[in-house]
């Protein structure tokens, strides 16, 4: 997500543009640095441009650009003035007779990113129907375009109103807001609250129950769950599939952010997250699965015939990923989402050792639209209306960003049969209001995929801890040159 800030010179408009340049071939810090050299504008000039936006009629090519099909998904499915969606799904036309196109790039390799940066670059000389109208982005580096002109002030340049967002978790607008001027650049329909995901009846194999209360009881801290790790290995089972899996639990309870100027600081908690899965490696707790989506083992470890008692998840997570995993016939090939395929129905969630995030997904308005009018009504469907919101949620079982509406669904007599009848959102609700943002910044997705990297290589054995550290050091600063420090805990 960009920040928008308004370029006042043409040297930092040239500025800009080298950041972003610099970003499409992998140097994402260039554009951070020449856009947070960039002045921010007047309330005058961003409200005249809005009204001036508005004024103009819209036009009739919505382009958007995701790096999955989960907001397309849900733009089809719950945005009012969907008429049609091409069976390719490559368009959707609108009731107005507007066509939305999709533009879908993986974010592996950090390929969306790179695709992204360079269309922005073209931004200003496209067609207008060539446009990006909206774009997607993830927590990881959202503070990335938040801190660019790409994208527009969501109150002054696109119309929402205070009364629009009230009802919205506020971690959700401080994550893209600039620190500068204020302006909250981006707006979401989800709230991302992280749990453990467990298997009920290994939990009863194991533990002697499968209630989550109960469950939460010997899971409530990080000692207590390497307890329940060494249970689980003399059960036959494993605690863990992934050397990753419980990275972000550390990872989103540091004490400051990865990069202060140009020194990267590896807070003591992510250490600690090294010595405990060095440990678990050499015990044999987990599968030992590098990686997680791309990794075909990390994906069965989540189907009926793993052996993994658990996984730490958000809420995406739960009915984005894990409950199509747990399933033995998929629905594309015709299976149905009940008891008895898979393991549908064996999963329970608690709060696990510490409260944390993980993920979400932001929409932009990209600087340059000519459908201002369309984004407005899109970002109030899908991000600020209470009912559309508790839809989503009941349908999906995805915990959507109004208060309200999740409180109301929490103390209802909602059940999800995938969680063998728990009420999950009561315990989303519960910790999602403790998710603190504070220590995010820009570097934080490349910061957790070169250090993870480096540590797996550790944990193989196929190194010692000081090469794992060089490794880490060399390849940040290959990454992000401007970075000239890396300071490690003593």
């Amino acid at each position: 997500m960009k920040k928008a800030r308004r370029i006042t010179s043409m040297v930092m408009a040239l500025a800009m543009m080298t950041g972003i340049m610099a970003t499409a071939t992998g140097c994402q810090s260039n554009a951070n640095q020449s856009a947070a050299s960039s002045a921010p504008a007047s309330s005058q000039e961003a409200s005249s441009e809005a009204a001036s936006s508005q004024a103009e009629p819209e036009g009739k090519v919505l382009n958007i650009w995701c790096w999955n099909d989960e907001f397309q998904s849900r733009f089809n499915a719950y945005y009012p003035d969907v008429k049609e969606v091409a069976k390719d799904k490559s368009t959707t036309t609108l009731n107005d007779g507007t066509i939305v196109k999709w533009t879908i790039n993986p974010n592996e390799n950090n390929n969306y990113q790179n695709k992204l940066d360079a269309a922005l670059q073209n931004q200003e000389s496209a067609a207008a129907d060539d446009k990006i109208d909206i774009f997607l982005v993830e927590a990881d580096y959202a503070l990335k375009y938040c801190n660019s002109d790409y994208t527009l002030d969501i109150k002054k340049d696109i119309g929402l109103t205070d009364s629009d967002l009230a009802d919205q978790y506020k971690y959700t607008q401080d994550l893209v807001t600039d620190k500068s001027t204020g302006a909250i650049k981006a707006t979401s329909w989800q709230a991302t609250p992280g749990v453990y995901a467990y298997r009920r009846s290994f939990a009863k194999q194991v533990l002697g129950t499968d209630d989550p209360e109960k469950v939460q009881e010997q899971l409530s801290s990080w000692d207590k769950f390497d307890q329940v790790a060494e249970k689980v290995k003399k059960a036959g089972l494993l605690m863990l599939s992934s050397y990753e899996d419980d990275y972000r639990v550390f990872a989103n309870n540091i004490s400051q952010p990865w990069v202060d100027g140009t020194t990267v600081t590896v807070d003591p908690n992510v250490m600690r997250w090294v010595d405990q899965q060095k440990t678990f490696t050499q015990k044999g707790y987990t599968h030992k699965v590098r990686g997680q989506f791309t990794d075909p083992a990390w994906t069965a470890d989540q189907g009926p015939k793993s052996k993994v008692f658990g996984f730490f998840y958000s809420t995406w997570g739960i009915n984005f990923t894990l409950l199509g995993n747990s399933l033995a016939k998929p629905t594309s090939e015709g299976g149905k989402e009940e008891v008895g395929n898979g393991i549908y129905g064996d999963w329970a969630v608690c709060q696990g050792p510490q409260s944390y995030y993980w993920g979400g997904s932001w929409i932009c308005g990209c600087k340059g639209s000519d459908n201002i009018g369309t984004i407005k009504k899109v970002m109030q469907a899908l991000t600020c209306n209470k009912e559309i919101m508790k839809k989503i949620t009941i349908d999906t079982q995805d915990y959507t960003n109004n208060k309200s509406a999740m409180n109301e669904i929490a103390n209802s007599d909602y059940k999800s049969a995938f969680l063998g009848g728990q009420n999950h959102i009561k315990l989303f609700a519960d910790v999602a209001d403790k998710i603190d943002m504070k220590n995010c910044g820009p570097y934080d997705q490349g910061c957790t995929e070169k250090f993870t990297q480096a540590m797996n290589d550790y944990f193989d054995g196929s190194i010692d801890l000081a090469k794992a550290k060089a490794n880490f050091e060399k390849a940040i600063k290959e990454t992000y040159p401007e970075l000239t420090e890396v300071k490690w805990p003593s």
